[in-house]
């Protein structure tokens, strides 16, 4: 499989383009809090700069060793650019599992400052 491509268990499209938007506005917003250009991040990343475009808007989902490493070049917890995409077991679900796309921003305002997920202690 290449980098980018549905996965071949992706069973609703529009549950796939939720989880590449909210993947890439989770990037674009740590990008932004980290006060770096793309090319910055792409240079800490070690990949392509178009990459990071791909990822920002949502065109393209990272394969999970470049997740690693923008989570690495970004200085957060991978978990940190999966925030807000949940997936529920099939045992959840009568018919089948599902992804839910959070609608929670990964920023919110605690204390006066911004924090990666919200408040304090996450």
């Amino acid at each position: 499989m290449t980098e980018g491509t549905d996965a071949p268990w992706s069973h609703d499209p529009d549950a796939e383009a939720g989880m590449r938007a909210r993947f890439g506005e989770n990037v674009r917003l740590l990008r932004a809090h980290a006060h770096i250009s793309q090319e910055e991040l792409a240079s800490r990343a070690d990949i392509h700069r178009t990459q990071i475009t791909f990822f920002e808007t949502g065109q393209r989902m990272p394969l999970l060793g470049t997740a690693v490493k923008l989570a690495a070049a970004l200085e957060v917890e991978l978990s940190t650019l999966l925030d807000g995409i949940v997936y529920r077991p099939r045992f959840f679900s009568p018919e089948r599992g599902e992804f839910e796309i959070s609608s929670r921003p990964l920023f919110e305002l605690s204390g006066g400052e911004d924090r990666p997920g919200g408040g304090a202690g996450r």
